[in-house]
Parts: structure tokens; C-alpha cells; sequence
């Protein structure tokens, strides 16, 4: 209770509407004395004054002046007195109106009192009048900020000025409204990511499709050509892998891009990695008439996942055999260091241009020079995100018609 209430008197108004309180407690004390000060010499003034009337109707009756003082100063009182006192009407019960100075005291008092309650209760409506205005306007500033929230507009913000509960909870419903800007933004950036992911899938889907609408047409009409029918089956079947691996590497990304994938990294010789990796890309070497070149000691090792991490290096020499000239070599080599493990797929083909460099990372990114190969545009992106994923770095360097060399690099 005592942490609440401190928290409580923390709110600039209930600062200010304490201080209030008190000075208002503090003026009801003082009126209260000035009241009791006022009627005291209001009514000492009256029993003087009946007092002197006696003292005169009796001197001038002769009655000698010390029985008048003893009378007035006498303290005592007597059977003969009060039933003096009864014969002439002044009991308990007798009227106000028919006491003279006793209306007198009561029509002052009540005056003073009236003009007392009048005083304070005015200075205490002025007051939470201004306090309920002054939290009238807060609130409907922060109606305002929130509706414009609900619309979607997060440039304004609650007022957050001041300590206390209702600046705290401001403060809450701001950080509130940030996150759901958070979400919004992301939202919108995963649209407009879906809608550029889907267009992209159908332009790359169109080719083959279209492809394997001409060849299903080619074989129709060509039913009893064998040759012919074995040319376009076979070509129905790079087709038909071109979608598979396509619609292999989106999913892949997708995971990536969801955190869906959890790398199981675990200690593995560099050596075993490179020949998993490269185990079904010789065939294709050979048959395209290129060279591919392992470098490296036997021995060393690497903390990463391996399976994930072969699939990121298979990529690199699948874009390097696609770029690579027949009677090409494709070098895969690496080194280690106290800080760190590198690995270089180095070849000897096209090379990239300056202007393609900082692109070349980017999904379904085609270079103008690349038109004519093979690929979704997928693989080194795909890379790129494995590799990140297991906190390495991917990078390349090239000489346009000379070299391109990528190097992964895994921090020890």
C-alpha cells in the first residue's frame, strides 16, 4: 500500500491536488480559529453589555454599588434565584427570538458560519474543477493519439511528461503501439515479399512449363519417331528438375527465413565435408569437360552443421560450373587460423562485372551476362543464408573474364 501510494503522489496533478488538501485542511483550522475568535469576542461583547444594563437599572433604583458588584461577580447560585428566574419566563425552554441578546449571538454566528462554508466550499469546487478539466484534456488528448492508432497512424505519441500511474500506463500503451507498428511493418514487408515471391515463381515456372506444353505436343505428333521421342523425353526431364530443384530451394529459403531450421552443429573434418558436397557434381564436371581441384589438409576441422553446410558449398560450385568455360578448372581449397576456418571456391570463367557485385546474393537475381545459363537465381542465396545462419560470412571477389573467388569464413 505505502509502494502504491508513493507511486501515486509521483502524478504531477496528484501532486498538486494534495498540496491542495493540505492547504485546504490548513485554511479550514485557521477559519475554524478566526470563527471561534470572532463569536468569543462577540459574545463577551454582549454579556458586558447586559451586564452594564443591570449594574444601571440597579444603581438607579439606589441600590448601593458594592451589592451591584457582588451581584455582577457572584459566582454562586441560589434556590430563590432560579425560582426568580422561573417566575419571569427565562427557563431552558424558552424561545430565542424572546432572548434579545441571545438571538443577537445566533443570527452572528450563523452569518460567520454561512459566510465560512460559503468561502471554503468555493475555493474547493474551483479546485477539482480545475483538477477534473485538467484530466478532462489529458484523457481526451490521449482518445485522440489512440484513435489515431486504431486508423494505423503511429506518428503521434501519448504524453509521457511526467511520473505517475497514468503517465505510466501512457508509457505502456506507447510501447504497445510500437510493437504493433512492429507487426504492421512486418506484415506489410511479408506481403509485398509474398507478392514478389509468387511473380517471381511464375516467371520461373513459365519457361518449363512452356517447354513441357511443347514437348507433350512434339511427342503427340510424333509417335512413331523413337529418336524424337527420346530427344524431348529427355528434355521433359531437365525440365521436370529444373522445377523440382526450384521448388526444393524455395522451400529451404522459406525454413531459413522462418527459423524453422535448427543447425545441429557438431565437429567434422573439412576434407569429408568437400567430398560429401562435391560427391554428385563430378558426374556433371566430367560430362561438361571441366576440372574440379581439392586443396587442403586432411586434418582440419570445422564446428558447423554439416549437412546444411555441404549444401551451401555444393551451391557455390554448382554457380561455378555454370559460369565456367569447357576444359575449366573449379578450385576448392582451404586454411585455418587461431581465429578462424576459410573456404575458397575459386574458378577460372567469366567472372562478375563490378555493377553485379553488390546483387549477386539477391533471390532470383540474374546478371545481364547470365541470361543464357542455367538456374533460378536461387543458389547463392540460399548459400548466403546457411552460412549467416551458422554466424560465418560470405563473400566474393572477382576479375571479370579472369576469376571469381568465394570465400567462406567460419570465426573459431
Amino acid at each position: 500500500m505505502i509502494t502504491a501510494f508513493s507511486h501515486d503522489i509521483q502524478d504531477k496533478d496528484n501532486k498538486r491536488c494534495l498540496a491542495f488538501l493540505l492547504l485546504f485542511s490548513f485554511l479550514l483550522f485557521f477559519t475554524g480559529m478566526i470563527f471561534t475568535a470572532a463569536l468569543t469576542k462577540s459574545a463577551k461583547t454582549m454579556l458586558l453589555s447586559h451586564d452594564e444594563t443591570i449594574a444601571s437599572s440597579l444603581l438607579s433604583q439606589g441600590v448601593p454599588k458594592q451589592i451591584v458588584a457582588t451581584a455582577l461577580t457572584e459566582k454562586g447560585h441560589s434556590a430563590e434565584g432560579a425560582d426568580l428566574l422561573l417566575k419571569m419566563g427565562l427557563t431552558q425552554n424558552q424561545k430565542t427570538e424572546f432572548l434579545p441578546l441571545l438571538s443577537q449571538f445566533q443570527n452572528r454566528a450563523r452569518t460567520l458560519t454561512l459566510l465560512s462554508a460559503f468561502f471554503l466550499s468555493l475555493l474547493l469546487l474551483a479546485a477539482a474543477s480545475l483538477f477534473l478539466h485538467r484530466r478532462e484534456r489529458l484523457y481526451e488528448c490521449a482518445c485522440t493519439v489512440m484513435e489515431s492508432y486504431r486508423k494505423g497512424d503511429y506518428a503521434k505519441h501519448l504524453p509521457q511528461t511526467y511520473e505517475g500511474g497514468v503517465y505510466r500506463m501512457f508509457s505502456a500503451i506507447d510501447g504497445l503501439a510500437t510493437m504493433l507498428q512492429a507487426q504492421k511493418e512486418t506484415a506489410q514487408n511479408s506481403k509485398e515479399f509474398l507478392k514478389d515471391m509468387i511473380s517471381n515463381i511464375s516467371h520461373q515456372l513459365k519457361t518449363p512449363l512452356a517447354a513441357l506444353s511443347l514437348y507433350q505436343e512434339i511427342m503427340e505428333n510424333e509417335p512413331d519417331q523413337p529418336a524424337v521421342i527420346e530427344e524431348f523425353a529427355f528434355k521433359t526431364g531437365l525440365a521436370l528438375k529444373r522445377m523440382e530443384d526450384l521448388l526444393l530451394s524455395l522451400l529451404k529459403i522459406s525454413r531459413l527465413d522462418t527459423g524453422s531450421i535448427v543447425f545441429e552443429k557438431e565437429n567434422c573434418r573439412l576434407s569429408e565435408l568437400v567430398s560429401h558436397a562435391l560427391n554428385d557434381l563430378y558426374t556433371r564436371a566430367a560430362r561438361e569437360r571441366k576440372q574440379l581441384i581439392v586443396e587442403g589438409n586432411a586434418d582440419t576441422k570445422l564446428i558447423c552443421d554439416p549437412a546444411w553446410t555441404a549444401e551451401a558449398l555444393a551451391n557455390l560450385v554448382k554457380n561455378a560450373l555454370d559460369h565456367t568455360q569447357a576444359d575449366g578448372s573449379i578450385r576448392i581449397a582451404w586454411d585455418a587460423s587461431p581465429a578462424a576456418v576459410r573456404i575458397h571456391v575459386t574458378d577460372n570463367g567469366d567472372g562478375i562485372a563490378p555493377e553485379d557485385i553488390p546483387h549477386i546474393f539477391k533471390r532470383f537475381y540474374r546478371s545481364k551476362s547470365s541470361q543464357d545459363t542455367q538456374g533460378a537465381g536461387l543458389g547463392l542465396s540460399l548459400a548466403k543464408s546457411i552460412i549467416e545462419g551458422q554466424n560465418g560470412v560470405l563473400s566474393v571477389h572477382s576479375i571479370p573474364h579472369t576469376e571469381t573467388e568465394f570465400t567462406l569464413l567460419f570465426p573459431v
